[in-house]
């Protein structure tokens, strides 16, 4: 429970059907088993107690009475638990009645929820003995104690801020106006659902789509239990889908036609984050609601939620694919639109043979190619100075070989060293000045060369060095377009290796191979030997871990500490927790005093969920003190 996680259980187990001894006794074990596992949030199935499938056993007395005194059983059963324990049963009231969810916990009955919309199409014919349920909750009297009975029933934790839990009963979920979606307006965190949904051809599929939209439109987590084996054949089978979702991201789930139990952490505080970000949430419903407060042990429970080391980085190979041709669609479309606007017909790019400028090239070309404009408009600029090797600046001039555009070298060594005369600096004192005079040297090259040709500058840093403030102020850090301004530093590589496997050139993916085993560098220091010098993520640390760190902080919210825990599970085995400590306090310290520069960021297209945009996601001033966040990594 700390740091805003929870763990919910979907547990489906074996019942029979309308024996209700039977199932109790079934769903206490079932209950143990969770609880042990960590479990704090419990879910069984529509109608569990009696099963969904009894039919006309249903108007039969003495199977509610049975029902009802199994419930009491299983609630204080849950005395010890520390837990919330949703289960469902058939429940009398005035004369109707009702299929309902009960909420338990300690060894108490908090509330009855009931199903707000009946089926009665198809397959089902619950209209026959169910009632629709009240929305707007009411006193009800059961076994001596008086229990709020209405879908519009909330359980709010009181030891852990933002856990709210609303409840759905099946048919609820598929309904246009749904009431999680009444639940989720005033507050649910999360919402459960107790279901029985039988399976036809492709309706798996249907119910996963619903589960995931659902907690993406409502910005929730959702914990789906569905019956299973036990349910009566007669004529429909169940398949026991249990679904536990977050934000339009499926968690876990299982269907196998049987009887199991899945588990994952919700994550309280990001949904939390995601809800201030919109700021759409918590206007009022229109009917009464009633919020029941109960309390849960904070304790650090085993994480079962998987954190991927690329959060920007899809992990099956068909997804990447597709996320890297929208991501090129994207840039070059951008492109498209500036070229449109200014009437231009020339771009001018600095390219060193690394990954974010061959990026930017390939755009650019992909960009004329739209436009039906010739490549040669596309000056492909070189600029070799101290740092450049061999290799880098070979892979320059191949690249623009293959790609059809036009070359040009304009060797800036002397130009640098008459600056350095200028303002008295020691060429061979390798420090700040004599790196970031080479990069603004540079820049002033293709802004002149541009004004030459009458073309626009292309802007080659990626999302990660603005993020981290790896370019020089006014140098590297200006151009008149910046098309790499949204990606991410771990996807650069992809989107090369993806043009690489996809332009049906052997000489072209050749070379950008080449570039892809090429080290990171800024070539500012002198090579040695030939061979790069100045590494960038010896200097500034690793991108995966960098890229990790800033999806976690700015997309999701979460504090440094939160960014650390998920760090070392996600990187265990790879980067010891000491590692990630120091490049964790590197990346906060830099993302805050490097803002300067992002207040001042050339044009550029946002690609995906995290950008760095002054006039967009991220409104931050240059003066922002990160004393705050550096406190409670010291604590770590």
């Amino acid at each position: 429970m700390k740091q805003g996680f929870i763990k919910a259980a979907a547990v489906t187990p074996k019942i029979r059907v309308a024996d209700p001894v039977y199932n109790g006794r079934i769903i206490c074990e079932r209950m143990e088993e969770a609880c042990a596992a960590g479990a704090k949030i419990i879910v069984f199935p529509e109608l569990c107690i009696t099963g969904y499938t009894c039919g006309d056993l249903f108007l039969q007395q003495i199977l509610l009475q049975e029902a009802s005194r199994q419930l009491l059983e299983i609630a204080a059963h849950t005395k010890d638990k520390d837990a919330l324990v949703m289960v469902g049963l058939p429940i009398e009231r005035e004369g109707r009645l009702y299929n309902a969810a009960a909420a338990l916990w300690r060894g108490e009955i908090l509330g009855f929820v009931p199903k707000a919309n009946i089926p009665s199409y198809a397959e089902f014919y619950e209209g026959r003995h169910f009632t629709d349920g009240n929305r707007e909750p009411v006193p009800f009297s059961f076994e001596g104690k008086t229990i709020p009975f209405g879908t519009n029933l909330l359980f709010a934790c009181e030891t852990m801020h933002g856990l709210t839990v609303g409840c759905e009963i099946c048919e609820d979920l598929w309904v246009a106006d749904s009431p999680g979606k009444d639940h989720a307006m005033k507050g649910a965190t999360v919402i459960v659902n107790l279901s029985a949904s039988n399976e036809t051809i492709g309706k798996d599929e249907y119910r996963e789509l619903l589960v995931k939209s659902s907690s993406a439109r409502l910005i929730c987590g959702y914990v789906y239990t569905s019956a299973g084996e036990g349910e009566s054949t007669q004529d429909l089978v169940f398949g026991g889908h249990n679904l536990i979702a977050e934000n339009g991201i499926v968690l876990a789930q299982v269907k196998n036609f049987g009887c199991e139990t899945i588990y994952s952490d919700l994550d309280i505080e990001r949904i939390l984050s995601d809800r201030r970000r919109m700021g759409t949430f918590g206007q009022e419903p229109a009917a009464a609601y009633v919020k029941v407060p109960f309390r849960l042990e904070v304790t650090e429970d085993r994480l079962d939620r998987k954190f991927m080391p690329l959060p920007f980085v899809p992990g099956k190979q068909e997804e990447r694919d597709r996320r890297c041709e929208e991501i090129l669609s994207i840039q070059s479309h951008g492109l498209k639109k500036r070229f449109e606007h200014t009437g231009l017909h020339t771009a001018v790019i600095g390219v060193s043979g690394g990954l974010d400028s061959t990026l930017a090239l390939l755009v650019t070309v992909r960009t004329f190619d739209l436009l039906g404009l010739d490549r040669k408009g596309i000056f492909a600029v070189t600029m070799p100075c101290f740092g450049t090797t061999d290799r880098t600046w070979d892979n320059a001039c191949r690249l623009a070989h293959t790609l059809g555009v036009t070359l040009e070298e304009v060797d800036i060594r002397e130009a640098v060293q008459v600056h350095f005369r200028d303002i008295g600096q020691d060429s061979s004192n390798h420090d700040v000045t004599y790196e970031n005079g080479q990069a603004r040297e540079r820049t002033q090259v293709l802004m002149d060369l541009a004004n030459r040709h009458g073309g626009l500058v292309i802007g080659t840093g990626d999302l990660s060095e603005l993020a981290l403030g790896w370019a020089t102020y006014n140098g590297d850090h200006m151009s008149m377009y910046g098309v790499n301004a949204g990606v991410p530093k771990t996807l650069v590589r992809h989107l090369v290796k993806y043009y690489a496997d996809t332009c049906s050139d052997t000489e072209l993916s050749a070379v950008l191979c080449d570039v892809l085993d090429t080290p990171v560098s800024p070539e500012l220091l002198p090579p040695v030997d030939g061979v790069i010098s100045q590494k960038t993520e010896d200097l500034v640390g690793p991108y995966e871990l960098h890229d990790f760190f800033l999806y976690y902080m700015l997309r999701c919210g979460f504090p440094p500490a939160k960014v650390y825990r998920v760090a070392k599970q996600a990187f265990a085995g790879e980067y010891e927790d000491t590692v990630i400590l120091k490049w964790l306090k590197t990346f906060y310290r830099r993302f805050f005093t490097q803002q300067f520069k992002r207040s001042c960021l050339p044009d550029g297209p946002k690609v995906g969920s995290v950008a760095l945009s002054p006039r967009g996601d991220l409104r931050m001033p240059s003066d922002a003190c990160v004393s705050l966040w550096m406190q409670e990594l010291e604590k770590l």
